[in-house]
């Protein structure tokens, strides 16, 4: 009977598609049979993956939540296809493995390759862009030095397991209303290895792995955002002996500036300019990454005015990790109402507001302050 897709990935009816992106992406970490430790992680991940091609799918969503499962399959037989089983013979082979005394492997599992590790890296704004090289520190499996990642004692050697006869396998025969069925598991005196050191190794306990802090330098290559991770290949822990190690991801967190924002590659900063300079103009200094530079206000310039400063954003990071160019910096400029006057500035305005009168001037159809506002936060900037 089909599983509860909701419940596979533990949302709500009503999740967002972000959502459920975040809780696939989360589950499938964790499951993913390279690294999982679980000993279902094969058989939940495959449940993960079909949960997340029908719910991911405004199309089949609307059909599972509907129809249910039958809904998203026409066989009504749970999500078939590449997040799934792979077809009805798979199921068939799963379901009836090694029936009746038939086919098995026979052959001992490989040596596990090593686990990914991960660390997490805090750079400046400014770093952000530009790029830095960082040393970081974690804790990693690595082979034994003693007896060279095979577990035994120096000068002895690994037997064969009595338990399995060397094929990393046990077998157990249960009787069922279909007649016997033989089903093999791992074996659980050598995990599958198909040999024991009957002298483990005094430095490892016969492990072949030993807990060490490693120390590395990073670069962070420029462009990069929050969240970014940054693949070390062969840095994770060491596989067992003949196994390649695990990967490192380096998961970089960019701390808040105190005036800078970042929007795609684009620079944002904020100014506010007064009545007076707004009125009749002004040249102005302005921050940027690359230093401080010169803007000049029109005559006239009003609240929500955007400067353009060409070239002086965030590089645009390819996916080979090269750069191709750079964003902008968007100034965007609002203009201060003074709220304490001093009594000669009151007076000059009392004096001006006479020439500029008193009736209110409704603006015509078009792009106002909050239009350009809206634009903003939909992604388009004039």
């Amino acid at each position: 009977m089909a599983q509860d897709y909701y419940q596979v990935l533990g949302v709500s009816k009503t999740a967002s598609k972000d959502d459920i992106k975040k809780a696939f992406r989360k589950l499938a970490r964790e499951y993913h049979p390279d690294v999982s430790q679980h000993d279902d992680a094969e058989a939940r991940f495959k449940e993960i993956n079909e949960a997340y091609e029908v719910l991911s799918d405004d199309e089949k969503r609307a059909r599972y939540d509907r129809f249910g499962a039958a809904g998203v399959n026409a066989n009504g037989f749970g999500g078939a296809g590449a997040a799934g089983f792979g077809g009805f013979e798979e199921i068939f082979e799963e379901f009836f493995n090694n029936f009746g005394g038939g086919r098995s492997s026979g052959r001992r599992r490989g040596p596990r390759p090593g686990a990914d590790r991960r660390v997490d890296v805090t750079v400046t704004f400014e770093e952000s862009i530009f790029g830095i090289e960082k040393q970081v520190e974690f804790d990693r499996l690595e082979s034994c030095e003693t007896c060279s990642g095979s577990g035994a004692e120096p000068g002895t050697t690994p037997t064969r397991c009595p338990e399995c006869k060397g094929t990393g396998e046990v077998r157990r025969v249960d009787q069922t209303f279909l007649g016997a069925m033989v089903r093999a598991s791992t074996c659980p005196r050598c995990n599958g290895r198909g040999e024991i050191n009957p002298s483990p190794c005094h430095t490892c306990n016969g492990n072949g792995l030993v807990r060490k802090h490693a120390v590395l330098n990073v670069t962070i290559p420029p462009g990069v955002r929050e969240g970014l991770q940054i693949q070390i290949r062969g840095e994770g822990d060491a596989g067992e002996r003949g196994a390649p190690n695990g990967n490192l991801y380096v998961v970089i967190d960019v701390k808040q500036h105190a005036y800078f924002k970042r929007k795609d590659n684009d620079v944002i900063l904020d100014i506010t300019i007064n009545v007076a300079q707004a009125a009749l103009g002004d040249k102005v200094t302005v921050p940027t990454v690359d230093g401080d530079v010169e803007l000049t206000i029109p005559a006239g310039t009003q609240t929500g005015k955007v400067f353009h400063l060409r070239g002086k954003g965030i590089p645009r990071l390819r996916s080979d990790g090269t750069n191709s160019g750079r964003g902008d910096q968007l100034v965007y400029v609002q203009v201060g109402v003074p709220t304490n006057l001093t009594a000669e500035q009151r007076a000059l305005f009392e004096q001006l507001a006479t020439t500029f009168g008193r009736d209110v001037q409704p603006q015509q159809n078009g792009r106002g302050f909050f239009d350009r506002v809206m634009d903003f936060f939909a992604g388009e900037q004039s």
